[in-house]
This record gives C-alpha cells, sequence and structure tokens, in this order.
C-alpha cells in the first residue's frame, strides 16, 4: 500500500483480538515513530510495551485511580475498569519526557503526538488495527508511576494494537470549513 492510501484509509478500531503485532512488527511500528519531525533532536518520547500479563500493572492502576476518584466504585464498576487494557492484545504507551530548554514543552510534546501518528500509520501498514486512548489515566500521577514514568513526562496516547476483529466504517474526513486559502 502506498503512504497516501495508507493514510486515507487508516481507521481507528474499537474491536481488537489476538494476536498482537510480532516482536519484529513492533519494532518497526516503534522505529517508525521516532521517525516523527523532532525539533531539536531531543528524541522526547519514552514508550512502554504491554503485552500479555504485564496489560494488569496498566488495569490495576487504573482501578485503583477509579476508587480514589470513586470510593464507593462497586466490584462490578472495578472489575470493568481492570478489562479496559484487556481490549487488545498490545498496548503501547506513548509518554512525552520533556527537556528543559530552548524548545518549548507543548513542541516536544507534540513530537511525540506525532510518533503517535506515525506508530498507527505503521501499525495500519502491516495489517494491524490501532486505537489512540487517553482518557483520565492518563493525566494521572499515579498510573504515570506505576507504568514507570517519570513525574514530569506525560502520557500522550495508550495506542491499543491488534488484530481487526472486524473493520471499523470509514468514516468521511472532509476539508470543507476547516481550511483558508489566503
Amino acid at each position: 500500500m502506498d503512504l497516501l492510501t495508507g493514510i486515507e484509509s487508516r481507521t481507528s478500531a474499537s474491536k481488537l483480538t489476538a494476536p498482537g503485532p510480532k516482536r519484529e512488527d513492533l519494532e518497526r511500528i516503534i522505529a517508525a515513530g521516532v521517525r516523527a519531525p523532532d525539533h531539536g533532536r531531543l528524541r522526547p518520547w519514552r514508550f512502554v510495551v504491554l503485552e500479555g500479563d504485564s496489560r494488569k500493572v496498566l488495569a490495576d492502576a487504573m482501578a485503583n485511580l477509579l476508587l480514589a476518584k470513586m470510593p464507593g466504585a462497586t466490584p462490578d464498576q472495578l472489575e470493568a475498569e481492570r478489562n479496559k487494557p484487556m481490549r487488545a492484545p498490545t498496548i503501547v504507551v506513548v509518554a512525552a519526557h520533556p527537556t528543559k530548554g530552548k524548545i518549548p514543552e507543548i513542541e516536544q510534546i507534540l513530537a511525540v503526538g506525532a510518533a503517535a501518528q506515525n506508530m498507527m500509520l505503521a501499525a495500519h501498514g502491516l495489517g494491524y488495527g490501532s486505537m489512540w486512548k487517553t482518557g483520565g489515566a492518563a493525566y494521572d500521577p499515579s498510573v504515570k508511576q506505576a507504568l514507570g514514568l517519570a513525574a514530569e513526562d506525560h502520557i500522550v496516547a495508550l495506542l491499543y494494537l491488534g488484530t481487526l476483529a472486524a473493520a471499523g466504517p470509514l468514516i468521511p474526513a472532509p476539508t470543507d470549513g476547516v481550511v483558508r486559502w489566503l
């Protein structure tokens, strides 16, 4: 598939099943991520790969966060929260590790967002489905700590990766109303 066809046909996949990307494919997906534009060549990205039982680290952190925010959470609610990371066989936590200096932090975070997009396109090109997730867990210090990230890091994406269970609809992406030509 050529690059533009890949970009134009990529869609978020809410239903992912095993198998997730093979190790060599996952390495290629991450390698595509680090090709993102990076002002100052700071390499502000960090990746945490969760597969199999290691997804439970995120699952437990998410359930603990729910319990902290909602002390009356029922066992069913906690179980539902724990099951969220189990919706995909592989999750890559994509985080920004900003460096203080002349490059503004926002530019470093945007570079990491571009890395996440490159990774989704690479996954699509290799025949895998992906979904970019965040939610409250992505912004919570206890979740970052559970994943071994630094306090100053920012989780930009929880990339859910796997085999498409069913192809989602390709939603039109019109440019009408979002472009102004001068």
